[in-house]
């Protein structure tokens, strides 16, 4: 339990989206010794490693979803904010209901903004 809250990781991101820091830190935890795709890659986004975090969640990305997900984090985490919001674009055409994905072409807006 995260706080009294569920650890799954769709409760992760939410509080990641959040701004919770006590998920931030649960995730970079989960994230070095997990296999889930949608943490590795969330993880990535709060975690100066997060190249060999975004390497692990693509060779673990069990779906097209999941790797979608992981090329979306690359183009962003790369600075490569065109292409962030081109695979993000098809990425919530295709699930939208993905928080991370949505989340990532905020962060990727107010990147372009500044």
């Amino acid at each position: 339990m995260l706080g009294g809250m569920d650890k799954s990781p769709a409760q992760l991101v939410r509080c990641l989206v959040a701004g919770d820091p006590v998920a931030v830190r649960t995730l970079v935890d989960l994230a070095r010794t997990g296999d889930d795709a949608t943490v590795l890659v969330a993880a990535a986004l709060v975690d100066p490693a997060w190249t060999a975090l975004l390497d692990r969640a693509a060779a673990l990305a069990a779906n097209g979803r999941e790797r979608q997900l992981v090329a979306v984090a690359a183009a962003y985490l790369r600075g490569d904010p065109d292409r962030a919001d081109l695979l993000v674009r098809d990425h919530l055409a295709d699930h939208p209901d993905s928080l991370l994905a949505a989340h990532i072409a905020g962060l990727n807006e107010k990147r372009k903004h500044r």
